[in-house]
């Protein structure tokens, strides 16, 4: 049974997934990027194959010790990929979280117009045709951001925390704050899905990220969410590269 690890930097956590064959395992957070924790992590994995996404300034030393004990391939605008990004005016700049989150719609959903929600630091748009070509999207703060936003930004709001028992009308500061963040994320996903429903049959909306099960079932449209998407891209991202 062969074994790849998945790793995904981005710019609030290190994290990374294990899969046999084509089942996912497992995922876990990394308390560091340092060499020596990827030693470790791979001397307990024993992983054929590796892939990294990064969207930070990681150590540079862990991809001389993948490429070292794996058959390693790091996810860029060089990347081979199971869909087009000639519709783009720089496909160089396109960030490697949405690269693989495109990847996992052609490979798991290849016949659909998909739109795939990632909710993570920023919360992106990516939209890829039945043809399989990525077409953009759009950017717009995530959740946290949001909040710190509020109280960074003015001299009385406070920095609040979120809480999914807010009430859409709000009767205080607090909840407030929470319903124009989390309310507002809800009828912001809403009104792009319906967006995209119109203007395109065959439609198929994906939200992903850690708290995409509760949007998502805030969400009247019919959705599909699993948190673990990305994962499922950069995996079958690493086949197209490492076979």
């Amino acid at each position: 049974m062969k074994k790849t690890i998945c790793f995904d930097f981005g710019n609030s956590r290190l994290k990374y997934a294990v899969f046999e064959n084509d089942k996912f395992l497992e995922e876990d957070v990394l308390p560091n990027d340092t060499t020596t924790t990827i030693k470790s992590l791979l001397k307990k994995i024993k992983p054929q194959k590796s892939i990294l996404s990064s969207v930070v300034n990681h150590n540079s030393g862990i991809e001389k010790v993948l490429a070292e004990q794996t058959d390693f391939h790091k996810l860029s605008h060089q990347t081979k990929l199971n869909f087009s990004t000639k519709s783009i005016g720089k496909p160089e700049t396109i960030g490697a979280d949405r690269l693989a989150l495109a990847a996992a719609a052609v490979s798991l959903f290849p016949q659909k117009n998909n739109l795939i929600i990632g909710l993570g630091s920023c919360i992106t748009y990516n939209f890829i045709n039945q043809y399989h070509e990525f077409l953009g999207g759009a950017i717009s703060p995530g959740m946290d951001m949001r909040f710190r936003s509020m109280h960074e930004h003015t001299d009385s709001l406070p920095l609040v925390q979120a809480d999914w028992t807010f009430p859409t009308i709000a009767y205080d500061t607090k909840t407030n704050l929470q319903s124009g963040v989390m309310a507002g994320i809800s009828f912001e996903i809403a009104g792009f899905i319906e967006f995209y429903q119109s203007k395109y049959g065959n439609f198929n909306a994906v939200l992903t990220g850690g708290n995409s099960a509760y949007f998502a079932h805030r969400l009247k449209n019919k959705i599909f969410a699993d948190p673990n998407f990305l994962f499922k891209g950069l995996y079958a991202i690493s086949e197209f590269n490492n076979s």
